[in-house]
């Protein structure tokens, strides 16, 4: 139903088939038949095990689409959720990377003779250009860039599509790569990715193989390596742009998100700016 309905993505399905085996190990009754205690118990569990209220709030959150898919199809005749509340998680304020911070990790991967240096440049490029996901990133197709227009088609969550802008520099950079491109290809065969990968099962760089060269490229140029993941590349192009003055609006659709509230995040990390459009704007401010 996930699947076929939602269109919930790869990611998203592992993760819930991973949180239902977890509950099916520890829930001592036969989980379709489950009561309101044993979601208890099983969340007491989740607490001694010291996972995090992010991380249990995900995992209700999946309990309760799994006993309201059991519902809808008469398995059940009422919920053992009904009376579940989520634990109140503290929205944690994103973090990003200064510009020069960003333009040293990318001067870094460019400065390597490898092709394997070549492409991590030009997705570190692509990645902050148009504020990817790292899923987003890996599986670009081949055909998804519009050289012409300077468009890049993406498929985000839950399958949905939308077409973004792409600096020019970014483009440059595209095609520099795609000379070098069939160097991860097997000999005599074919790949509809623009990131294809010899070693990858998947056929395209994984996202943790990308993960982890990116933590190499931190460390190499002089940056904590703990301030540097590709999220924070995501992160750090939203904020770039609100820095640019650009409205929330047009943030959230090139980011994707489906609820403008997720993009509201972005509003409390910018005092500066804020102070200052204060100063310059308000009649008592020019006074």
């Amino acid at each position: 139903m996930m699947m076929a309905e939602v269109g919930a993505s790869v990611n998203t399905l592992n993760a819930y088939k991973n949180d239902l085996e977890q509950f099916d190990e520890v829930c001592k009754s036969d989980v379709v038949k489950a009561k309101s205690q044993d979601i208890t118990d099983y969340l007491s569990w989740l607490n001694k095990e010291g996972y995090a209220a992010k991380t249990v709030a995900r995992k209700i959150s999946v309990l309760r689409d799994f006993y309201k898919f059991l519902f809808s199809e008469k398995k059940i005749t009422e919920s053992p959720m009904t009376r579940i509340s989520s634990p109140k998680v503290s929205k944690s304020l994103p973090k990003f990377l200064t510009k020069e911070e960003i333009f040293k990790i990318i001067e870094t991967a460019q400065s390597k003779d490898s092709v394997s240096g070549q492409r991590m440049a030009t997705m570190l490029v692509l990645m902050y250009a148009c504020g990817l996901r790292v899923s987003e990133l890996v599986c670009l197709s081949e055909n998804c860039i519009n050289f012409d227009k300077k468009q890049i088609l993406v498929r985000g969550k839950g399958n949905k599509e939308r077409l973004l802008p792409v600096a020019s520099f970014a483009i440059e950079s595209i095609k520099k790569y795609l000379k070098i491109r069939d160097e991860f290809i097997r000999e005599g065969r074919k790949s509809v990715w623009l990131f294809p990968s010899l070693r990858s099962r998947l056929g395209h760089l994984t996202r943790d193989a990308f993960a982890k060269d990116l933590q190499k490229l931190a460390i190499e140029a002089g940056i904590d390596p703990l301030k540097v993941s590709p999220h924070v590349l995501r992160h750090s192009f939203a904020t770039h742009l609100l820095h640019g003055r650009a409205d929330l609006r047009s943030v959230q659709k090139l980011l994707g998100h489906a609820d403008i509230a997720t993009t509201e995040i972005y509003t409390h990390i910018l005092p500066e700016t804020l102070i200052k459009t204060v100063m310059e704007k308000h009649p008592l401010g020019q006074l």
